[in-house]
């Protein structure tokens, strides 16, 4: 595999490019069960992978409108990586989803 076209900062393995690339590719086609299956099992072999995490959290605000579980996810990369903006601008954003109610 020639590997990604853009710089591999988190040292992702092609397995994980490629099963990533599978899950958003399945998000467009609106195939979300077998996105989220693809996505769990990701995180279960690398639950700290700040990728794989972002995605979760994208799929389940913008997909499923599971804001709590969104928020979730993105707090779990702000955990790893306190100043990573886009888990951060999302975080809130699904955070004023919430509020209102």
């Amino acid at each position: 595999m020639a590997g990604p076209s853009w710089r591999n900062v988190y040292d992702l393995k092609d397995d994980q490019i490629r099963e990533l690339g599978a899950a958003e590719d399945c998000m467009e086609l609106m195939k979300i069960s077998e996105a989220e299956s693809i996505l769990l099992a990701l995180i279960d072999n690398s639950p700290d992978c700040i990728p794989i995490l972002n995605v979760m959290g994208h799929m389940q605000g913008r997909y499923l409108s599971d804001f709590e579980k969104a928020i979730h996810y993105y707090d779990k990369v702000l955990q790893l990586e306190p100043d990573n903006a886009w888990a951060r601008d999302e975080r809130r954003r699904y955070h004023r989803y919430l509020n209102y109610d």
